[in-house]
């Protein structure tokens, strides 16, 4: 009789350890199920291999231009990157943006990238050169066919103090002339530029792509008789670098946390520059759906006087450098005060 209320006992604390263990094995510390656990360890596992979202900026403008291409591809999920991209209309609401780290990267004029340089204690840095020289001299008189017959003429301009005015301060200077020989006049946008060539026939303008394209599709007596940026490269020497439109910059937190996303970025960046300056047809349709230029033909004929570019590494501080140095010694503000040091420029 002891033996079988032993054996009964014995039984009893067996079936409860049994069950105890089961529970143990059925569930964590915190109740949960096997089933139940496998989800977070795969969530978790999702969350570490979901790439990082970069926050790009850039202009309505040349300087987003060859981007779109990588804009619809993210649109459509087929990006190898994640991104977020913001465009706007000023270059100092990107500025903005940048400083108060709303956005990780944007495509901002070379001189501003330089001025930020300095504004952000150096916490930036030049990724690439996204555009080249987009300046151009529009005029109905067929007799202009270099700077130095500007001599007597009158160019209208807009933005006195601005990239477009030192750029034809220095072609004038680089050829002889100064603004005794040729008169600037200042207009407050492009449009009153090209009005004016409409009035005198004799006048030149100077102004950016896409509105040499639009002022010339609107009045067919108008042609290109400058292009500043063979101008500037005529006369450039060794280390006069090239005129460089917009450069490409990061915060360098960012650079320094997410190497591998602003690798990616590059790459993807450089193929979609490729693909505008090679497809302009198709390129076109998407740049005017993106609401840079209207009209999908006038963005074709621009394509090709945008120097829509990917220039990296050795060569971006070099062609940028040089461009600097030149704004620099016509008026130290223009780039922030001082020339950048070797750590602006991203060496990949």
């Amino acid at each position: 009789m002891k033996k079988t209320r032993l054996l009964c006992a014995v039984f009893a604390m067996v079936t409860a350890l049994l069950a105890g263990c089961a529970g143990t094995a059925a569930s964590d510390s915190n109740g949960d199920t096997p089933e139940e656990m496998k989800v977070q360890a795969e969530s978790a596992s999702t969350q570490q291999t979901e790439p990082y979202t970069l926050k790009i900026g850039s202009l309505k403008g040349p300087t987003s231009m060859g981007l779109v291409p990588l804009m619809d591809n993210a649109r459509q999920g087929s990006s190898k990157g994640s991104y977020d991209f913001t465009m706007v209309t000023g270059a100092d609401e990107l500025l903005g943006k940048i400083m108060k780290n709303e956005l990780d990267a944007a495509l901002v004029p070379a001189n501003m990238a330089s001025i930020l340089y300095e504004k952000t204690n150096h916490e930036i840095t030049v990724l690439d050169i996204n555009t080249l020289g987009v300046l151009y001299g529009i005029s109905s008189d067929k007799s202009i066919e270099s700077v130095s017959d500007l001599k007597g003429k009158t160019v209208y301009l807009t933005g006195k103090g601005t990239t477009p005015d030192y750029v034809l301060r220095h072609v004038l200077k680089a050829n002889g002339l100064t603004t005794d020989d040729v008169t600037l006049e200042y207009k407050s946008e492009p449009a009153e530029v090209v009005s004016t060539l409409k009035e005198k026939p004799d006048a030149i303008g100077l102004l950016p792509q896409p509105f040499v394209t639009v002022a010339l599709a609107q009045n067919d007596s108008l042609s290109i008789v400058l292009d500043m940026t063979k101008e500037w490269d005529a006369k450039a020497g060794e280390d006069g670098g090239s005129l460089v439109t917009g450069v490409t910059i990061c915060r360098n937190d960012v650079l320094k946390e997410h190497k591998d996303a602003i690798d990616t970025f590059l790459s993807e960046h450089k193929a979609s520059a490729e693909f505008v300056n090679s497809n302009p047809g198709e390129a076109a349709v998407s740049i005017a759906s993106a609401g840079i230029i209207e009209k999908a033909l006038i963005a074709e004929k621009a394509i090709p006087y945008c120097s829509i570019t990917y220039v990296d590494g050795e060569h971006m501080k070099s062609l940028l450098s040089g461009y600097l140095k030149v704004l620099y010694e016509m008026d130290a503000a223009s780039v922030g005060g001082t020339l950048p040091d070797d750590s602006f420029y991203y060496m990949p």
